[in-house]
């Protein structure tokens, strides 16, 4: 798979919450513009700071999902403008709104969000894992363990939505004991920092975090959630080719290699 740079690319900033271009190659058309050659180009969206999905390494966007989703539209006829950063709530919002045409984000399939946009095939399993601090005295082996102690996730995710059904609305846990971030990077700060004494998070960014900072996974909570590209509902042709290239690129080598160079699978 190629990369082009800047080309292939454009990245956004929040400045007092509202995304604004900080670097450009050109202008792309996103948001369903179609291309000089003929063929539709699309904009994809993200939410960095989920690694190894999504994250900034020396100011570049890079990830799995990333990799992954330049592989599959390289085996469709639509070609890849460029991409735009949003914390992941602003992502959906982004879709309908036209301002984005896929969403690659580490985003789970679910009931609540299919009511507003549709998803392609699943491209990858998770559960959720509670993190504490690695040298710390915390040692939870239960949601219920969590009972009374400031906990953390991102807004927005199913980590979230977790921690809202299974601890807040059945009153294991006070609302003014949850801290919800813009991102996980933000929460595992706090974490690190004693701020708060777990993060609910998905499990292969949950081992990331630990592979590369001093916390752990005190356990991890089985959920069976699977991850889509998020679409636009009544962009069926370009759904279609989306699974149609997610196919192939699962059946040939890509998705293994892939696999094996953001989560370290053999």
């Amino acid at each position: 798979m190629s990369d082009d740079g800047l080309s292939r690319r454009q990245y956004l900033s929040t400045v007092g919450g509202t995304a604004v271009t900080v670097s450009l190659a050109g202008c792309f058309g996103g948001g369903g513009g179609n291309g000089g050659d003929g063929s539709r180009e699309i904009t994809a969206g993200t939410a960095p700071g989920f690694p190894p999905f999504e994250m900034k390494q020396d100011g570049e966007l890079v990830g799995f999902d990333v990799d992954l989703l330049e592989a599959v539209i390289d085996e469709t006829d639509y070609t890849l403008a460029g991409w735009e950063e949003f914390e992941f709530k602003s992502l959906i919002p982004a879709l309908t709104n036209d301002n984005i045409d896929v969403v690659a984000a580490g985003m789970t399939i679910n009931d609540e969000r299919d009511q507003t946009i549709d998803f392609t095939d699943p491209y990858y399993s998770s559960n959720q894992a509670i993190v504490v601090r690695e040298d710390g005295d915390f040692s939870p082996s239960s949601l219920s363990d969590l009972s009374g102690r400031p906990i953390g996730a991102q807004k927005g995710t199913t980590g979230e939505s977790t921690v809202q059904s299974e601890l807040i609305e059945p009153g294991n846990l006070d609302e003014s004991n949850y801290n919800s971030y813009g991102n996980y990077v933000l929460a595992v700060e706090d974490l690190q920092n004693g701020n708060i004494d777990a993060v609910v998070i998905d499990e292969p960014v949950a081992q990331t975090f630990a592979a590369q900072r001093p916390v752990t996974i005190a356990f991890t909570y089985e959920t069976g959630e699977n991850f889509g590209f998020g679409v636009r509902e009544d962009d069926d042709e370009f759904t279609q080719a989306l699974n149609d290239g997610l196919a192939t690129v699962q059946d040939g080598s890509t998705y293994q290699d892939l696999t094996n160079k953001w989560f370290g699978q053999q």
